[in-house]
């Protein structure tokens, strides 16, 4: 990563010429090892684009770089530090390259973490024109790289020291190796502790909220898969949660929707089936009580004749009588 300007302190003044010591781990080229004033660190080496120094006392110390897989443990534990800050924005997050001066007993040291934090109540706030931090980081992490044993003490003893002494809250050491990977916090007396997991979860107290399985920086799960994970979920994809909980809600409100309308037109389906059997029934009933009274006619028309032809007989009855007893008068 390309190194980030820095602007030396005003109050500094510019040291003698600078001269070599012998290093016997220093790279061809580098300056490791060199004996500089802070004045000239600040504005030479700062600046350094080839090699990152750090400055120890006097000293330049090139930071030692990490292999492949540990980088990727930085690179999957960093994501995770980003999205906890986009859901919970109570701290600016920097990267590579931004040093911090840390004045101590045994000397001032200049240390620029992989990356590290600076909470939003810290006193000394993070300006955005700031190539260099005036303040002293509240989480500071480094990707252990275990290439030479001097870069191990480094951050393992050296940083692990200065870092509590200069009042770093909380200090992680990354690496592709969880046996080399180390979770403190700071007392107060101040002197660094292991953050005791919970139930195999590391919760940090500078970022509350921010927790992970220290077992995931080996298996670095693809982030899209922790949405529904109980560790992550409250800070990794908030948002896809919420979008499918809401298309979740919104697919169940059709399902119930549709199930109405099914329900209304089975019932207007019935409705139907019923308002047809009752009109048949009524059909039914009208054509039994046409042909009841078309019967009923016919009885009456029937009644009718037979009347008309007793009546006929009668008369012609009485005719006949009448005409005997008219026959017997006359004889």
């Amino acid at each position: 990563m390309s190194s980030i300007a820095a602007t030396a302190p005003t109050s500094q003044v510019p040291a003698p010429p600078p001269r070599r010591l012998p290093a016997a781990d220093a790279t061809p080229h580098s300056a490791e090892g060199l004996l500089v004033s802070e004045a000239i660190y600040w504005t030479t080496y700062y600046l350094e684009s080839d090699h990152h120094y750090e400055w120890n006392n006097g000293r330049l110390e090139e930071k030692p770089v990490s292999d492949y897989e540990t980088f990727l443990v930085y690179a999957w534990f960093s994501e995770l530090v980003r999205h906890f800050l986009r859901t919970h924005p109570c701290a600016q997050l920097v990267g590579l390259e931004m040093g911090f001066r840390l004045p101590l007993p045994s000397g001032t040291v200049i240390r620029k973490p992989d990356f590290g934090v600076v909470r939003n109540d810290n006193p000394q706030p993070l300006l955005p024109l700031d190539c260099s931090y005036h303040g002293v980081f509240d989480l500071c992490i480094e990707a252990l790289s275990d290439q030479e044993r001097s870069g191990i003490e480094r951050d393992t003893v050296i940083k692990k020291a200065e870092y509590a002494a200069g009042g770093v809250p909380e200090y992680y050491i990354l690496h592709k190796h969880p046996d080399h990977q180390a979770f403190y916090t700071r007392t107060a007396a101040g002197l660094y502790t292991p953050i005791a997991p919970q139930a195999g979860v590391i919760c940090s107290r500078v970022l509350p909220g921010l927790q992970f399985r220290p077992t995931d920086l080996a298996r670095r799960p693809e982030l899209e898969t922790l949405r529904d994970d109980p560790v992550y979920a409250d800070f990794v994809l908030p948002g896809w949660r919420a979008d499918r909980e809401r298309a979740e809600t919104e697919a169940k409100a059709k399902r119930e929707a549709v199930k109405r309308a099914n329900a209304e037109a089975q019932a207007k389906r019935k409705a139907v089936k019923r308002a047809n059997a009752e009109a048949r029934r009524a059909d039914a009933e009208a054509r039994r009580a046409d042909a009841e009274a078309q019967a009923k006619r016919e009885a009456e028309k029937r009644a009718d004749a037979e009347a008309q032809a007793r009546q006929r007989l009668e008369h012609d009855l009485a005719a006949l009588q009448a005409r005997l007893a008219q026959d017997q008068s006359d004889g």
